[in-house]
């Protein structure tokens, strides 16, 4: 008895040491996605040197991926109700990374646009099986588990960059870049194929792997808080991706830095990103209204700043952290987590579908909007319009959600 008790143990410690590094690979391969989407905001100036296109065409070609990611966040959430997250994820992956690598192909501008908007296919299809793996493992604390998945995002910001400024520099060629990390991702799909196992990817809210860990919330995706989650989804993604898609564009052409300087501010942005786990931890301890208020508040003084206060490198990398902590690190991940509290765990597959569906469809247009705005009115009042007074409206809107309504931990967190 001593020996079959002994055993168990160990292959219950075995079990859950596989668990947590299945989890961890399902957590970094997120990071290569994050590398992709803000490598090409960086390598911009030399897709326009070299194809011609206008301000607002690049502003589109930065953020188009958004638009696959809008159109496929839906879907996604249906075709997991069918098939494994695991493999919906790895499907993904494919996607976005062989349309990485075919971006290097394109002859000009249409085929860019396919290419490019065919990795936010790839991306929206992991990132809303992710969203849903997190959130089902870590049922009782959402908002940090999706604070977790948005830590990766974080090292892949500041990776992405770095990697790809040194790459750029090195080789010359903008098509590098793409090239190394587009094999990147084939890599760790190889990784998830191996080493993720169903009990970790297809934890199933209601049948149980924490019973009654969650209570109340929406019977139906059709309720009020889900619909002014929508509406503040689609504020922070015309905002996050005015600034992720035409930011280093802004501080290379407007303000003058270097590749180098611009890729080591937008990594700073990326160490923003790494507390989300924080702002997970805030979103599952207070009320919703409080959280997003004051972050929307915020995130307003931020957005003003970047285009009206000091241009000198200190500030702005100081301004790009906030921006990493406060709408990357609080306003994204209690969106995301907000939306699956909004309505009963079973329907939090559609609900993760439903965020990413409307995030990355305001997002689809944010940097054609911020370029159109710059090229017309100069930067500063694109700025003021597109990150600051969103987040002002977006005050409005939270102060009318409806906490009572929202599920909550059986057990309030200590």
């Amino acid at each position: 008895m001593a020996v079959s008790s002994t055993q168990t143990v160990g292959e219950t410690s075995a079990a859950r040491a596989f668990a947590l590094l299945g989890m961890a690979i399902v957590l970094g391969s997120y990071v290569v996605n994050a590398m992709d989407r803000t490598l090409f905001p960086l390598i911009l100036p030399e897709v326009r040197s070299e194809f011609g296109f206008a301000l607002p065409e690049a502003g589109l070609m930065s953020t188009v991926f958004t638009i696959g990611m809008a159109l496929a966040g839906l879907p996604t959430g249906f075709l997991m109700s069918r098939y494994a997250r695991k493999s919906v994820a790895q499907i993904g992956m494919f996607i976005f990374s062989a349309a990485t690598l075919a971006t290097v192909l394109a002859a000009g501008f249409s085929d860019m646009l396919l290419y490019r908007a065919l990795t936010g296919i790839g991306e929206a299809m992991q990132l809303t099986a992710l969203l849903a793996i997190v959130s089902s493992y870590f049922a009782r604390y959402r908002a940090v588990g999706i604070g977790a998945l948005n830590c990766a995002f974080g090292v892949g910001a500041v990776l992405g960059p770095l990697i790809g400024a040194a790459m750029l520099s090195a080789y010359g060629t903008w098509r590098a870049p793409m090239i190394g990390f587009g094999i990147i991702g084939f890599v760790l799909m190889a990784l998830v194929a191996l080493s993720v196992r169903r009990s970790v990817s297809e934890v199933k809210l209601a049948s149980g792997m924490q019973p009654g860990a969650a209570v109340g919330g929406a019977e139906t995706l059709r309720n009020v808080n889900t619909v002014l989650l929508v509406l503040l989804s689609c504020l922070a993604g015309l905002a996050i991706f005015g600034f992720l898609g035409m930011y280093p564009t802004y501080l290379r052409e407007q303000l003058h830095f270097t590749p180098a300087d611009a890729g080591n501010i937008m990594s700073i942005y990326g160490l923003g990103v790494l507390v989300s786990v924080g702002g997970g931890l805030i979103g599952d301890r207070f009320s919703v209204r409080p959280v997003l208020m004051v972050s929307f508040l915020i995130a307003a003084g931020i957005g003003w700043l970047l285009f009206n206060g000091p241009a000198d490198f200190a500030a702005q990398a100081t301004l790009s952290f906030a921006f990493g902590v406060v709408f990357s690190g609080s306003i994204y991940v209690n969106l995301a987590a907000y939306h699956m509290k909004a309505v009963r765990g079973e329907l939090a597959g559609r609900a993760s579908g439903i965020f990413v569906t409307s995030f990355y469809a305001a997002a689809s247009v944010a940097g054609y909007a911020i370029g159109w705005l710059a090229a017309e009115f100069g930067w500063t009042l694109a700025g003021d319009l597109q990150l600051c007074a969103a987040c002002l409206v977006g005050i409005l809107l939270a102060f009318a959600l409806k906490p009572d309504l929202m599920a909550r931990p059986l057990v309030e967190p200590a």
